[in-house]
This record gives structure tokens, C-alpha cells and sequence, in this order.
């Protein structure tokens, strides 16, 4: 007679598919701890394994406007949801605000699940969430996710390196927190100080954008890509060039969010776009 498994790892040994992580030994969530966690660029399948233990372990998940509401499909019964989007343009939660919530909730004994798009600390304010959290004696956890800046491109066929074209890549933001374009950076040093440049939410300042890098020495023949709901079903691709964006951007209005690629690795686009067709038709991504 086959032994029977005895033990939650032997059980789950024994299961097939995702059914095997139910015995794996994934890292206590605590009450009174808050994890800042990655949701990943949109496609709900490209969140990590620790991202879906945190929604199955959470008391109140805290999210922002960039996750994917099918993500929150996942979360345990019972789960509270507190949205703290902000969106340029819209009214929004202050980031003093939701720092304050973060504490307010782990002191009174939750498992606090910050959930943010992409990953929290590119762009994400998420080092200014955990400098609260350190001055408040919260316990945290960062889990990375995949940033639209590398998973966007690759859902639109654009390695965000390539031998061929570039071994360096620059990402920056595209607006202050003004939603001005940032004056703090060095325009004239970015516009030759790598073959690509890869700028998030930028579409609004690009007009300004463009003509800075051009004043630094940049090609005005360089292509731009925007790329539009990264990694979803309606993702979206639109190519113009450096000189070019302004009148571009004022014939067309495209969808947010968007990151605009700056650099010949467009050329791959056209061997290497594979998300096409009935691929787009899956909404895990």
C-alpha cells in the first residue's frame, strides 16, 4: 500500500500546477507589517510569487492607480481595498497622506500591502513611503516587480539592450512634481550619454523634452516609440522621431500610461513583435 503524504509540503508535493506552492515555505506576513510590492507593468501574469502570497496574506491592500484591477481579483476573501492612486491631471491622494495611512494601519495591527505598478522603487515614491516607515518604527518589505521601462518594451518587441545597438540604457521621469518637465535634469548630459533613453511619463512634457535633447546634441532622426498600456490587450505602438514629436503630438492624442523610448532599438520591432494576434486575446498577459 502507497504511503499516504502526511505533512502541508508532502500533501502539496504531490499536487500538480500551482497547487504545489501551497506547501511551500513562503516568508510570514506579520500584523503590524506593511510590503511595498510590485504589481509588475499591467498583465496580471507577470506579477511575482511573493506578490500573490502578500494578496492572499493581507489584511487591507492599499493600491495605486496603475494596477491592474484584475490583480486585486486575487486578493483573499475579506481583504479591505484602499485605492491611493495618483494620476497627472486628476485629483489625487497626497503622498504625505498615504505615508500617514500606511503607519496608521500597521500600528493598529494590520498587514498592510502597499501595492504599486510596476516596481516601487522606480518612480514609484516608494523610498519616500519606507523613509516614513523607518521614522515610525513599521517593520517593511520591498518585493521588486517587473518596471514597465523593461517589460513594456519587451511586450512591444524592444530589447531594452541589444550588442548591436546599445549596451547602456537611461531611464528617467518625464515630469516633476509639478507635472512640469524636470528642471533638475541635466538635458545637455542626458541627450548623448547613451544610445537609449527611456522616459516615463513623459508623453505630456515630450514637446519640451525633445527640443531640450535636440539643444544637446541629439539627432533630430532619432526614433521615438510610445508605447501605450504596456503589456495589456489594447497595448498600442506609435513611431515618430525626435524632431518630428511636436507636430506628432499635436496631431494625435494617445493613451496613458505610456513609456517613450528614444533609440534605434525600434529597428527590432520589426523581427522581435510577438505580442500580436490572438496572444493579445489572454487578459493574464
Amino acid at each position: 500500500m502507497d504511503k499516504q503524504p502526511n505533512s502541508p509540503r508532502e500533501r502539496a508535493a504531490a499536487q500538480t500546477g500551482f497547487a504545489r506552492l501551497d506547501g511551500e515555505p513562503f516568508p510570514a506576513f506579520e500584523a503590524g507589517w506593511v510590503w511595498l510590492v510590485g504589481a509588475g507593468p499591467g498583465a496580471p501574469g507577470l506579477m511575482s510569487l511573493l506578490c500573490y502570497h502578500a494578496l492572499q496574506s493581507s489584511d487591507v491592500v492599499v493600491y495605486d492607480a496603475l494596477v491592474n484591477p484584475g490583480i486585486l481579483n486575487w486578493v483573499r476573501p475579506g481583504t479591505e481595498l484602499e485605492y491611493a492612486g495618483k494620476r497627472g491631471g486628476k485629483p489625487s491622494a497626497q503622498q504625505r497622506d498615504i505615508s500617514l495611512r500606511l503607519i496608521e494601519l500597521a500600528q493598529a495591527g494590520k498587514r498592510v500591502l502597499r501595492l504599486k505598478g510596476g516596481d516601487p522603487f522606480m518612480f514609484g515614491r516608494g523610498g519616500e513611503e519606507c523613509q516614513h516607515l523607518v521614522k515610525a518604527g513599521i517593520p517593511f518589505r520591498i518585493v521588486p516587480g517587473i518596471t514597465a521601462g523593461i517589460g513594456g518594451l519587451a511586450y512591444a518587441g524592444l530589447p531594452s539592450t541589444h550588442r548591436d545597438t546599445n549596451h547602456s540604457v537611461i531611464f528617467l521621469t518625464g515630469h516633476d512634481a509639478s507635472g512640469k518637465m524636470p528642471a533638475n535634469v541635466n538635458w545637455q548630459a542626458i541627450a548623448t550619454a547613451s544610445p537609449v533613453i527611456v522616459m516615463y511619463m513623459a508623453v505630456k512634457n515630450l514637446r519640451e523634452i525633445a527640443k531640450a535633447l535636440i539643444a544637446g546634441g541629439r539627432a533630430p532622426s532619432d526614433p521615438v516609440t510610445i508605447i501605450s498600456n504596456a503589456t495589456l490587450p489594447q497595448q498600442s505602438v506609435a513611431q515618430t522621431t525626435l524632431g518630428e514629436a511636436k507636430a506628432f503630438l499635436d496631431h494625435d492624442e494617445f493613451a496613458t500610461p505610456a513609456i517613450v523610448v528614444l533609440g534605434r532599438i525600434v529597428e527590432w520591432r520589426s523581427i522581435l513583435d510577438w505580442y500580436r494576434g490572438p496572444l493579445r486575446e489572454n487578459p493574464i498577459g
